[in-house]
């Protein structure tokens, strides 16, 4: 019998206990995962961000729209290459939980901002040159089995169509990639004009701009320009980095980050302690076990490695498992969320970080048990027989 034999037997010699340690820790890695994969979710729009593409909004909130004239002015700005305005669709497929994550834009200039969208030559023209058109991220599309040539009613719960009614017809003559799976692709475009002439109410107007300095480096002067262009007049703009702009609009959901800190430091914290009390109380249950041990030539260290090993299989059955079932939970939740959040998903450096909490929990809580079957005394402990 070698040692990995006794260290799995001495593990689960009291099932109940260990299934029940392993069942915490599990919960302990599950709970990470699920709230790292939604951390990637969130940040990628901060992650795909470009360092020249600033986004300028109505300094009230993007949801107050600005004057349809701003785009022409911001254009004329020294330092400005691009300027794509957009507005916000929302809308939904079919039935009002459908949600749709839906932009009205100036498709060339909203292309020429976002490179990093990829169309098929002959997808992208007709998206071009087609007023009723839509071009759909590959996820989104993907969720709704959507095609290229396919004509949908996207219903919207704000925007009233000048004849009453809510339902914008659209041709799907686009599904687009991104180049390099840093930008979400869970969004719908259709044509600014196309929306604004149908508009019962607001017309042009639009959201937000996205501006593309001619480089980064004069990126606050060309925002502190825009937003002098417009101060003190009804409709004030606010201009910062993209990057910025993304996190802001996030952090309305919650500062994941400070959440997944806050959750896995207590989770742990209990964990730490359940799992280290456990594992000495169950060293000082073997006491004369462990006597017997170096009676029979297992040196100290020997014990030392073994109890120390008890503690490492723990954590990493519990760990991996839970780890397991967020990537599954992970997946899940991306499918049902889809048209709502970029995809959910592990990365490798949460994995990997995720390893080094089980070898940190392992150590931590193995090594005092550990010392203390190696201090153990053959005289003391069969003394007591």
């Amino acid at each position: 019998m070698n040692d990995a034999t006794l260290i799995r037997k001495n593990l689960f010699r009291k099932r109940l206990r260990a299934i029940l340690l392993v069942v915490s820790i599990l919960i302990a890695f599950l709970i990470y995962g699920v709230l790292a994969a939604m951390q990637n979710a969130f940040s990628m729009g901060t992650v795909g961000a470009a360092q020249e593409r600033l986004v300028t909004v109505n300094r009230i909130n993007f949801t107050v729209a600005l004057p349809y004239a701003y785009w022409d002015r911001v254009r004329q700005v020294d330092g400005v290459d691009i300027v794509a305005p957009a507005s916000w669709f929302g809308g939904y497929f079919q039935e009002p939980q459908n949600f749709v994550q839906s932009f009205a834009v100036d498709p060339e200039s909203y292309i020429a901002a976002y490179p990093e969208l990829v169309f098929e030559a002959d997808e992208r023209a007709n998206f071009l040159e087609g007023r009723t058109c839509a071009a759909v991220g590959r996820a989104l599309a993907n969720q709704y089995e959507w095609t290229v040539g396919e004509r949908i009613p996207l219903m919207s719960n704000i925007w009233q169509r000048q004849d009453g009614t809510q339902a914008w017809e659209l041709d799907i003559c686009a599904i687009f990639d991104d180049a390099d799976g840093t930008y979400p692709t869970n969004y719908l475009m259709l044509h600014y004009e196309y929306f604004n002439e149908g508009l019962s109410f607001g017309r042009d107007s639009f959201h937000w701009m996205t501006v593309v300095t001619e480089d980064a480096s004069r990126n606050d002067q060309v925002s502190q320009a825009i937003d002098a262009l417009f101060a003190n007049s009804p409709a004030e703009t606010s201009t910062t980095t993209e990057a910025a702009f993304n996190e802001a609009f996030m952090e309305q959901f919650g500062n994941i980050g400070l959440i997944l800190t806050w959750v896995i430091g207590a989770a742990f914290a209990t964990i730490l302690m359940i799992v280290g009390t456990t594992m000495v109380m169950a060293v000082n249950e073997r006491t004369r076990e462990i006597a017997v041990l170096k009676t029979l030539g297992f040196t100290a260290p020997r014990i030392f490695r073994m109890v120390l090993g008890e503690a490492l299989l723990l954590s990493f059955i519990g760990g991996l498992i839970g780890l397991g079932l967020a990537a599954g939970a992970a997946t899940l939740a991306s499918g049902a969320m889809a048209g709502v959040l970029p995809p959910f998903g592990l990365s490798l450096t949460n994995t990997l970080t995720a390893v080094a909490f089980m070898l940190a929990l392992g150590l931590l809580t193995g090594v005092l048990p550990a010392w203390k079957a190696m201090q153990v005394r053959i005289a003391d402990a069969l003394g007591k027989i």
